[in-house]
């Protein structure tokens, strides 16, 4: 994600987009015609290298695309494909299986994804011309007042978003084993409720973008990290059933409502040559972050049990808001 932001920057969204469609499914198609563990690793390993590429870019196009006060709403419509994904491709991939096997799951969904990616590539294309077209090119400050701005205002608010979108990653990553350690619940009921997590994106992240059109990103963000830590807090504190669906919604609202909110406060804040190297450290710090405090969350839960360890990480995000 940071060489491919700074790539972006330098080459422009396309190439960087098309890299990152095409490479995950050709690294996907390689996948599926691995004969030995390490090849199926490495490939697996330069799936994630390639699509790395496609968050940093993606965002300043879109918002290019559209008029200023609606790029929340229509970056929360562009998170509502991976919102979806974790519902379809499961799903997909499963069907495929059952039929030809992992490796046809695997192929099966590479070979479209492939024509896909060189369809983008042409209409990206054409975006690009239309960038130059109604909308009017935004203030351009001078460096001295950005590299201002850059420390008091955009430091701050990517510490706090990306701190409270790691702090929630590394916390749901044991939901499925809280379920059932917890609420002594079935490992397929786990599974099953786990998903109402990302089901929130599917109408969150547009509502989010919306409000933060009308309201202004800093209220909308400020909202949802205040109410991830209580979220967090209560996990281990409410009844089963009704009430931790109620909680594992809200997570997924929380997730998704401050994605497209910060990719906009980012882009508004950024200047126009450096907006995808910033989103790429945004996303970097966010992802990064949660992979280092999964384990140490992991630590706590093994040694003081799910109330204590949920308890800090609910109060550690408040502190931080």
């Amino acid at each position: 994600q940071l060489p491919a932001g700074w790539l972006a920057d330098r080459t422009g969204p396309r190439l960087v987009l098309t890299i990152g469609i095409c490479g995950v499914a050709l690294a996907g198609f390689f996948v599926g015609l691995s004969h030995t563990f390490l090849m199926m690793v490495f490939f697996l390993a330069l799936m994630g290298v390639l699509g790395g590429g496609y968050h940093p870019a993606a965002p300043p196009m879109i918002s290019a695309s559209v008029e200023p006060q609606s790029q929340g709403r229509a970056l929360g419509v562009h998170a509502i494909g991976g919102s979806a994904s974790y519902f379809l491709a499961p799903l997909i991939a499963v069907l495929i299986a059952t039929q030809w096997g992992w490796r046809g799951s695997f192929i099966g969904l590479a070979l479209p994804t492939i024509v896909i990616g060189i369809f983008f590539y042409r209409v990206l294309g054409r975006m690009a011309v239309a960038r130059k077209g109604p909308f009017p090119a935004r203030e351009i400050h001078p460096a001295g007042a950005a590299r201002r701005r850059f420390a008091r205002t955009l430091v701050p608010f990517i510490i706090l978003s990306t701190f409270t979108g790691a702090v929630i990653y590394s916390t749901i990553s044991f939901i499925p084993l809280f379920l059932v350690d917890h609420f002594r619940y079935s490992k397929e009921t786990a599974g099953a409720l786990f998903a109402f997590i990302y089901s929130g994106g599917l109408w969150m992240s547009p509502l989010a973008g919306y409000f933060s059109d009308r309201w202004g990103r800093v209220p909308v963000i400020l909202t949802v990290c205040f109410l991830a830590g209580p979220v967090i807090f209560l996990l281990t504190r409410v009844p089963s059933g009704f009430g931790i669906i109620i909680l594992l919604l809200t997570i997924g609202m929380i997730i998704y409502a401050r994605m497209p909110v910060s990719e906009a406060y980012i882009i508004e804040q950024t200047q126009e040559g450096n907006r995808s190297l910033i989103l790429g450290i945004y996303f970097f710090s966010s992802s990064e972050g949660g992979g280092l405090l999964t384990p140490l969350i992991g630590y706590l839960i093994d040694h003081f049990g799910f109330g204590l360890s949920f308890s800090l990480a609910g109060a550690a995000v408040l502190l931080v808001t």
